[in-house]
């Protein structure tokens, strides 16, 4: 089921809805006034909508939302507990030394410049942030040099956690304005980082599920010959 905005209804039932979020498109609604998530499905099916995890604004992807206070709780518990999982995939500039690792960093939000940095474990306020990538796919381009498809999973979800790890770790993401200083210099400003699957127990069935969806067609994930979510 596609609707408007090209949202794209993965699955729908009375407890929870799973769509695909357009990258560009914010979750809830913001200063800028713009169409979201939230309030474009709370119109399209007339009823509330509750908002239960976030995509950055510049970030596509898969995304869970609940129909109903319960099921909202559920996802919200599990989110919680750490059984929530969400996968990425990101095209990163450079190829990471380790062909898969474990990243945690203690990061804190610059609420003011609405940016993350990485600082001392010890710092007041510092939160840890932890994800574990394994590299898919590694291509060497002419305009701008060694590419890497990264298969992300992430174990806690703080502001700009991605982004900011595989910058702080010497391989950022392409297109990222924010954490990728070398390509905002040359204007490119699409984030190549993707949710592309979730996975959760179904708040109604009580049965571990999962949703996968592929990156879109377009550079630089079309690029890579291997794109497996499941890889």
């Amino acid at each position: 089921m596609e609707l408007k905005n090209n949202i794209d209804i993965i699955f729908n039932d009375k407890n929870i809805i799973i769509a695909k979020k357009p990258a560009g498109m914010p979750c809830q609604a913001d200063k800028t006034g713009d169409t979201d998530m939230l309030a474009f499905l709370s119109e399209s099916f007339s009823s509330e909508i509750f908002l239960v995890h976030r995509l950055d604004r510049p970030i596509g992807g898969i995304m869970v939302f609940a129909k109903n206070k319960k099921s909202c709780a559920s996802l919200s518990e599990q989110i919680r507990e750490k059984t929530f999982k969400k996968t990425y995939l990101a095209v990163v500039c450079g190829t990471p030394q380790k062909s898969e690792d474990t990243l945690i960093d203690y990061i804190i939000k610059n609420q003011r410049l609405n940016l993350s940095k990485s600082v001392h474990k010890n710092t007041p306020g510092a939160k840890t942030a932890e994800l574990s990538y394994k590299i898919i796919d590694t291509i060497e381009t002419d305009d701008f040099g060694s590419l890497s498809l990264l298969k992300v999973d992430l174990k806690t979800g703080r502001h700009h956690q991605i982004r900011l790890q595989l910058s702080n770790a010497g391989f950022p993401i392409w297109g990222d304005t924010k954490y990728n200083v070398a390509l905002k210099r040359h204007g490119y400003v699409k984030t190549a980082l993707f949710s592309s699957s979730i996975e959760f127990t179904d708040p109604a069935t009580n049965k571990l599920v999962k949703y996968e969806i592929s990156p879109p067609d377009e550079f630089p994930f079309n690029i890579f010959k291997e794109t497996p979510i499941t890889q």
